[in-house]
């Protein structure tokens, strides 16, 4: 079983509506593959470095599915309406499985 990924997401929002118009979009594409959100927004708190005020991570079953997800025809026309609304990181990972502390 491949282990999951997840896209970690930062931003700085400068146009709400556009903003809107990404977020109702996006979600065909998350769908189709398998995403889930663990965090969406919400309440943040930077406690070292440099913080932006719009945080996501997104749950993907495999990391092919969470590059398939961002390269998907589906995501890019979102993409497209997020264009000058908003300032966004995005780093896709894959999980780690190994010792814990």
């Amino acid at each position: 079983m491949p282990a999951k990924a997840y896209w970690i997401v930062r931003g700085e929002v400068s146009d709400a509506n556009a903003y809107a118009r990404y977020v109702a979009l996006n979600g065909e594409a998350f769908k189709k593959h398998g995403a889930r959100f663990l965090v969406r927004g919400g309440r943040a708190q930077t406690v070292e470095g440099e913080g932006r005020t719009r945080n996501v991570i997104i749950e993907f079953p495999s990391m092919d599915q969470a590059l398939a997800c961002y390269e998907s025809a589906e995501y890019q026309a979102a993409k497209a309406q997020r264009e000058g609304a908003a300032e966004i990181d995005i780093v896709v990972v894959e999980a780690y499985d190994g010792p814990q502390p």
